[in-house]
């Protein structure tokens, strides 16, 4: 089967018949006819395949039906959600930049943001997302280039106002970046509600198996990169050949930026057998966000009504403070993740969670299998007192995921564990 490129992100095209499944092109190497042909490509990379540090065609198929799922223009997948995060920023920002985000996003990001992007020179300016809107605009400074959040964030659960930050953003010439990694498109599409970027861990829900580790990083293509706050769009490019994206790829000029530049520079791209195995979780994707979602419902109201729970947080829950900013942007369901607190603190929450035996005690979420995670102790370990209130984490907080076994079985395994606490 000859592999052809169609633009950006068309993936592969047969001359005869379609395969029923993605195949698997295991390979570095692309063949050219000519010199010439090869010198074109180097000139411009979106022509053909160059090279499986930032292209290949099995992950491009990918990346394609990631793209149409979210309602974007294209897509570039990345090695993992924490890669897809820095570089859908590194994009837009550099040195003396600064970027704000909610401070309620998973701890990994937060450290991220906070430490390794301050020694680079950027600044991250942490909010409230609840804040007002005339506070979050008083955290802009004249060098403010971009806004982070998460639908659903990781932990603490709090709905992000989506149209109130994209309102925000927009209103100062920046574009809202969105990590929709836990309502996946199925759930929500931020573009729909004016978000500028959509970026995943495609670990999670998306894989949904626990096989393989990957982001993916979405663009909507509505952006104006021409505003005058981002000349790297507008000005040449003197690493690849004095080339001017806006002008040259339009819409397309964040993604194909960010391919062109980053991706051939960090080459954090994912293996074809990654997207693979990506792609068989992406076929059952909307099957299993409904069951997760179903699963989910059943284990929060269980949790709620448990006199040994302290508190439920579970945006699905009519008595949720976001239950009505999560039936706004996630009508069908908030996914399978509940974090709840249980009574007797951070011991009694580690002897629960060690008496578990259905649900596994891991450093995952969004699995078919339920599993659960003491956050203070593990994701974010690494945040100050101070940092782990703003994130929203107790030390009697635990995150459960729930799966999708028979929701009997897990009911009755949390039943069996909160009785050894006694």
């Amino acid at each position: 089967m000859k592999i052809e490129t169609q633009c950006l992100h068309a993936g592969y095209t047969p001359k005869n018949t379609e395969p029923r499944v993605v195949p698997i092109v295991q390979s570095t190497t692309y063949v050219y006819d000519s010199t010439d042909d090869v010198a074109a490509v180097f000139d411009d990379p979106t022509k053909s395949l160059i090279y499986s540090r930032f292209e290949n065609p099995t992950v491009m198929a990918v990346e394609e039906k990631i793209a149409a799922l979210e309602g974007g223009i294209a897509a570039m997948c990345t090695s993992s959600g924490q890669a897809a995060s820095l570089l859908s920023l590194l994009n837009i920002l550099q040195a003396g930049d600064s970027f704000i985000s909610a401070a309620t996003i998973y701890g990994g990001t937060i450290n991220l943001f906070a430490y390794t992007m301050k020694k680079l020179g950027i600044e991250c300016i942490f909010v409230d997302p609840d804040a007002t809107e005339e506070e979050i605009n008083a955290a802009f400074k004249p060098n403010t280039k971009a806004v982070f959040g998460e639908t659903l964030a990781n932990p603490a659960l709090t709905v992000f106002d989506i149209e109130k930050f994209a309102r925000i953003a927009h209103a100062n010439n920046v574009p809202l970046i969105i990590d929709n990694t836990f309502p996946t498109p199925i759930l929500c599409r931020p573009f729909e509600y004016g978000a500028d970027i959509v970026i995943h861990s495609t670990t999670k829900y998306m894989d949904g198996h626990a096989v393989q580790g990957g982001g993916v990083i979405v663009d909507a293509g509505t952006f104006d990169w021409t505003n005058g706050k981002f000349p790297e769009f507008t000005e040449p490019d003197e690493s690849y050949h004095g080339i001017i994206y806006t002008q040259t790829y339009g819409k397309a000029a964040y993604i194909v930026k960010a391919r062109m530049q980053l991706m051939r520079d960090f080459g954090c791209y994912p293996s074809a057998q990654s997207a693979f195995y990506l792609n068989l979780g992406l076929e059952t994707l909307a099957v299993r966000m409904e069951r997760y979602c179903q699963n989910a419902r059943t284990v929060a109201e269980y949790l709620e009504a448990n006199d040994k729970v302290e508190s439920v947080n579970y945006p699905g829950l009519a008595s949720n403070k976001y239950h009505e900013l999560a039936m706004k942007y996630m009508p069908l369901g908030t996914s399978g993740v509940i974090s709840f607190v249980i009574k007797g603190g951070r011991n009694t929450a580690v002897k629960f969670m060690d008496s578990l035996k259905l649900a596994s005690n891991e450093v995952h979420v969004a699995d078919i299998r339920t599993c659960v995670l003491h956050p203070a102790s593990a994701t974010h370990r690494q945040l100050t007192d101070e940092q782990l209130v703003a994130a929203g984490i107790n030390g009697g907080m635990i995150r459960l995921s729930v799966g999708l076994e028979n929701i009997d079985d897990i009911i009755a395994d949390l039943e069996q564990a909160f009785s050894a606490c006694d």
